[in-house]
């Protein structure tokens, strides 16, 4: 246990907490809830990795798809839904359809897709 000082020289002590790597999916009711920051009309679809943004690590994206008209945000559904292997119509844009930062609900058992996340970002990462 760490200690933390008091004043006047006592000391208290503090939990140690295990460091628990951030993700950018946060398992729901229905699923997984995957944060997401998407770059339009690149030059290949695919995961670049992630990101760190402000709120926390997203998920970095790339479509060759243009920001019109939804397509991009279409690519994007059917990118994540190859990576996870899950049926396109289980994942679906929760919000941010005009913004590059967006949330996407995908419906099944939240803590496999989890591990499935996981393993592919362990996969690109090592």
């Amino acid at each position: 246990m760490a200690r933390a000082p008091r004043g006047k020289g006592e000391a208290v002590a503090q939990p140690e907490v295990a460091a628990t790597p951030p993700t950018p999916a946060q398992v729901t009711a229905h699923g997984l809830r995957l944060l997401v920051r998407l770059t339009p009309k690149s030059s290949l679809d695919g995961l670049k990795g992630l990101f760190a943004g402000l709120d926390g690590p997203r998920l970095e994206l790339k479509v060759r798809a243009a920001p019109e008209d939804g397509a991009a945000n279409a690519a994007a559904e059917r990118l994540i839904a190859k990576l996870l292997d899950v049926p396109r119509t289980s994942v679906a844009l929760a919000h941010g359809a005009t913004s590059r930062y967006k949330a996407f609900d995908i419906a099944g058992d939240g803590a496999e897709l989890s591990k499935r996340l996981a393993a592919l970002l362990s996969d690109k990462t090592g």
